[in-house]
């Protein structure tokens, strides 16, 4: 468990010392719930908060030393329980909600809290988050339960209002800018790959390391052969798929947005597309069906997290968007 890694996160620090101020007036949450979007660092901070709850030093932060800090940072603390997606599992299993809820009703092994950590609450069916409900509504002593979560989770309300919610904000733009040149100074221009991560620092970096301008590159040539008709939706959404689907949707949806607003205001703004902009004919799209596909982009990435077929998805989407980008 790598929970020293949030410390590198500055954007973090509002939420730690929120929960720094609990623990230290006797009151951590007995549910806890982080809101926060993709790139920002939850799972760390979740980790972060697992090991002080657990940490044996009276510090303001996981000591790193202590008997139970040694023992998360081998994975091994019988008192913290982990729960996430399994590989190629599109929900989190009901029988890992019992596991889970069965250990945090047990006695502590050390003698200090037990904590479960649900990582991406989202992927939590009907009846695995209701599972929750009594452990939730009547928890035992030095029990603690982290949940994340996207800001478009759908889960129950039964269980987010008996959750204390806090929510992970995202970084100032010229912070995180100045952050990414610390990590790589090499790179001259953060604000494209930026822009296109919506603000999330972590996400740019990997998109950095991945050479965002090929990427820019094929979604330009995917646009072009879908306008023209030249390549079949499932094609596109196959690779879309297996590339990374929010990813790329994410990409459309900053390229609608800046087409809408060159077409609205009638020249190009200090933000304009030229880096991945289209043949001429493509830069007079009708404002209607524009508007149409960013709604259906912007329902795609709501959907994301609820087990939908993004496979079938992405192909309603490019099919019914394709007119938009016809001359």
């Amino acid at each position: 468990m790598n929970y020293q890694s949030a410390a590198a996160l500055p954007w973090l620090a509002p939420v730690q010392e929120q929960i720094r101020r609990s623990k230290d007036a006797g009151r951590l949450p007995h549910s806890l719930l982080l809101v926060s979007a993709a790139g920002l660092g939850v799972e760390a901070l979740a980790e972060w908060i697992l090991a002080l709850a657990l940490c044996e030093s009276a510090v303001a932060q996981p000591c790193g030393s202590c008997a139970s800090c040694l023992l998360l940072s081998a994975d091994s603390h019988p008192d913290a329980h982990v729960v996430r997606l399994e590989e190629d599992a599109q929900q989190i299993k009901i029988d890992q909600v019992r596991a889970l809820i069965e250990a945090l009703v047990t006695k502590s092994y050390r003698g200090g809290y037990k904590v479960g950590l649900i990582v991406g609450a989202e992927s939590l069916n009907v009846n695995g988050a209701n599972a929750f409900l009594k452990t939730l509504e009547e928890p035992t002593a030095n029990t603690m339960l982290i949940m994340t979560a996207r800001p478009a989770h759908r889960l129950p309300a039964t269980i987010a209002s008996r959750c204390v919610k806090l929510r992970v904000r995202m970084p100032e733009r010229a912070d995180a800018e100045r952050w990414l040149r610390d990590r790589d100074p090499g790179v001259k221009d953060w604000s494209p790959v930026l822009a296109l991560a919506g603000g999330a620092p972590l996400l740019a970096l990997d998109l950095q390391a991945a050479k965002l301008e090929g990427f820019e590159n094929d979604m330009k040539k995917t646009l072009e052969q879908l306008a023209a008709g030249a390549v079949d939706v499932t094609v596109i959404a196959d690779r879309w798929v297996r590339t990374d689907a929010v990813l790329c949707v994410t990409w459309l949806e900053n390229w609608i947005t800046t087409r809408l607003r060159e077409t609205l205001t009638g020249s190009p703004t200090a933000k304009t597309a030229e880096p991945i902009g289209l043949p001429a004919a493509l830069l007079k799209p009708k404002i209607q069906g524009l508007f149409r596909m960013l709604d259906a982009v912007k329902q795609f990435k709501r959907l994301t997290q609820t087990g939908m077929n993004q496979q079938l998805a992405l192909e309603a989407l490019l099919l019914d968007g394709r007119a938009a980008l016809e001359v």
